[in-house]
């Protein structure tokens, strides 16, 4: 069984085992100044399955297209589900988790979920290579008020690419809610594959897991056990590391998929390769480029 995988931009993935296909999230619609993908949901015209992550618009987006389009069978959480089924997917199309469930996909393939966490979004927050501190035991009340004060600050922002995206997300499937941030351990015959689309985990989870190759965000403030890291976006994949020994990473979410303007279409990660090559020598660390196809698994 030949397993492949192609990036389609931010944490979205096509992942072909034999001849199943599998979307990991489905965000591919990007506003004009976001790098082009090659491809909008709408053209996705073959998928068993669509696993994702949260319901944040930069995951879920284009889920209702694809589902309605192929009759995958999305699992998601259930505010993911419930959005959907607004948006017309058929109830029967929406397998709904909140972690500790285990699907069958196949005879041969299936895939168990796990309950994590995203990027600390209310804490400061730097490049790959910058270590930052602080915002540590803050209340929900505490993160959300600081939060709300920064998008404030830009909300009388009306440059083409912020009118363009929030007209974007006006077109969507998406929540204010991440809806449960989920992980996906996928089993194949050939190995499995962690999937990951947003910069947290639980270190008690992560501890147990030991995929073959890990799929890991590289976008934000990394967030352990609820709590931002202290230090750099390095130093985070490098605890995460620690506790999953995959074989093969990839890091995705570290493009332009927002489109700001001036900002190159993928972030300098180098920081953080660099550091799991110098401590994890034997993890073979894949660069992918946006529409890039790599084989993970070949009998």
């Amino acid at each position: 069984m030949t397993v492949t995988l192609e990036w389609l931009g931010c944490a979205t993935y096509r992942l072909r085992i034999g001849s199943m296909v599998v979307m990991l999230d489905t965000f591919v619609d990007r506003i004009p100044s976001a790098p082009d993908v090659g491809i909008r949901s709408d053209q996705i015209k073959e998928a068993d399955f669509a696993l994702i992550g949260h319901s944040h618009w930069d995951h879920l987006a284009g889920a209702d297209v694809v589902a309605k389009n192929t009759g995958a069978r999305v699992i998601c959480s259930h505010e993911s589900a419930r959005i959907l089924r607004e948006r017309g997917v058929d109830s029967s199309q929406l397998w709904q988790a909140q972690g500790g469930e285990r699907f069958k996909l196949s005879d041969d393939v299936s895939v168990r979920v796990f309950p994590s966490l995203h990027s600390c979004v209310w804490a400061r927050m730097a490049n790959a290579g910058i270590p930052v501190t602080g915002d540590l035991g803050m209340t929900e009340q505490d993160k959300a008020a600081q939060q709300a004060a920064g998008q404030q600050a830009r909300a009388g922002d009306m440059a083409q690419h912020v009118l363009d995206h929030r007209a974007m997300m006006a077109s969507v499937a998406t929540s204010d809610s991440t809806g449960g941030v989920l992980d996906f351990l996928i089993e194949t015959p050939e190995g499995t594959i962690l999937f990951q689309d947003s910069m947290g985990y639980w270190t008690g989870i992560y501890g147990s897991l030991r995929p073959d190759v890990a799929l890991l965000a590289a976008a934000g403030r990394g967030n352990i056990d609820g709590e931002p890291v202290q230090g750099s976006m390095e130093d985070f994949v490098v605890r995460e590391c620690d506790l999953l020994r995959p074989r093969h990473v990839i890091f995705s979410h570290h493009d332009n998929f927002i489109g700001t303007p001036g900002r190159p279409d993928l972030a300098d990660i180098s920081p953080i390769t660099d550091a799991v090559a110098r401590v994890f020598p034997h993890i073979k660390v894949s660069n992918m480029a946006i529409r890039d196809t790599i084989t993970l698994f070949q009998r």
